[in-house]
């Protein structure tokens, strides 16, 4: 597929005759499932491909009730051209950061939903949604990474999304961090477990270039429960806007600290691990079957409570397993694992596994 810009059109040919005219409207980043409901699309067609290099959609008519397919990686190609178009626009035309007010970057939606709902304004909220405890972390900050990232969490995790869609969320936001200015200040909020921890990590090195106060705020050092592992999403608005306010009379992290985190982050990026917890004050490596026991034992306490030993909705089992754990990977993994004890012959299956809620597992007679 071959582009051309004219801002605030982009135009993209296929073969053999095909000329797709996007237009843009607003500049906010978008994903491919995105480009059907804001935008504006019409189609044309060339005599030869060469008329390409002169196409002007202004000197054509556009098709009418016509359609044509593009597969998901042809959509994926668009999202990124025309991001690339808005973030040149947005340089271009001073995008308003001077409304932006700081920054506060997260590492799950949950949390982003929580500041943006907590925190007086102005401010800017920019959040992964990337479970970062799960899956490669091998050169995440690279594009070879992050290819492999996503490759494995589309063929072993069940997230019911569009494909491409959390790698688009994924660049998305790469591409929000990559226009904070310099004169902002940067509020990372990060508790004790082993996203947060990680993507704080993360955050850290792909921010190496940028010289912004960068401010850590922890919920776990200010929960009254004592709890080890919590989550920042967990606080209620008004805690965040008392750990904000005590986060503006602390120093920033000092370039000694900011390099020790991007260390730290350079060890786990050379690991092919696919899971990691919080323990003992790091992130931590564990085997990929670390949580396969207690999946298992907590089917066999629901069995306990059957009159007769029958299948169970694999979403009762998740739900169940999770009250259990002291640390959170998300049920997604949980589901995972279920799937792996089932192709090892630990569990039989009823239904299609397509979702936690499409099918019903029993432990395998011995």
């Amino acid at each position: 597929m071959i582009t051309s810009e004219h801002y605030p059109y982009i135009y993209f040919f296929t073969e053999p005759n095909v000329v797709f005219v996007y237009k843009l409207e607003g500049e906010n980043y978008l994903t491919a499932s995105e480009l059907s409901q804001q935008g504006e699309w019409e189609t044309y067609e060339i005599q030869h491909p060469t008329d390409f290099d002169s196409f002007n959609h202004e000197a054509h008519i556009p098709l009418v009730g016509r359609g044509y397919f593009l597969r998901q990686d042809d959509l994926n190609f668009m999202a990124e051209k025309i991001n690339q178009l808005i973030q040149s626009q947005r340089k271009r035309n001073t995008y308003s950061y001077e409304k932006m007010g700081a920054v506060h970057l997260v590492s799950s939606q949950s949390t982003a939903g929580a500041l943006r709902v907590g925190l007086d304004r102005p401010k800017t909220v920019i959040g992964f949604d990337s479970f970062f405890s799960i899956g490669l972390l091998w050169k995440l900050d690279q594009k070879a990474g992050q290819d492999s990232r996503f490759e494995w969490l589309n063929e072993n995790i069940n997230v019911e999304q569009d494909d491409y869609e959390l790698q688009n969320q994924f660049t998305k936001t790469l591409l929000e961090i990559e226009d904070i200015p310099e004169y902002v200040p940067i509020y990372i909020w990060t508790a004790n477990n082993g996203n947060e921890q990680t993507g704080l990590r993360f955050i850290l090195q792909i921010l190496k270039e940028k010289d912004n106060d960068i401010f850590l705020i922890n919920p776990t050092e200010h929960n009254d429960s004592k709890k080890e592992n919590i989550y920042s999403s967990m606080l209620h608005p008004d805690q965040l806007k008392i750990l904000l306010e005590q986060a503006k009379s602390t120093e920033p992290l000092s370039y000694q600290e900011r390099i020790q985190f991007q260390r730290e982050w350079e060890e786990l990026a050379q690991s092919k691990e696919i899971l990691r917890l919080w323990k003992n004050g790091r992130v931590t490596n564990v085997t990929e079957d670390y949580f396969d026991a207690l999946i298992l034992k907590t089917i066999e306490n629901l069995h306990s409570q059957q009159q007769q030993k029958d299948f169970i909705k694999t979403a009762k089992v998740v739900g169940t397993a999770m009250q259990e754990m002291d640390e959170m990977v998300g049920d997604f993994y949980l589901e995972f694992r279920i799937r792996h004890l089932i192709y090892n012959e630990f569990l039989e299956l009823k239904g299609v596994p397509r979702s936690m809620r499409h099918y019903w597992i029993k432990l395998r007679e011995k």
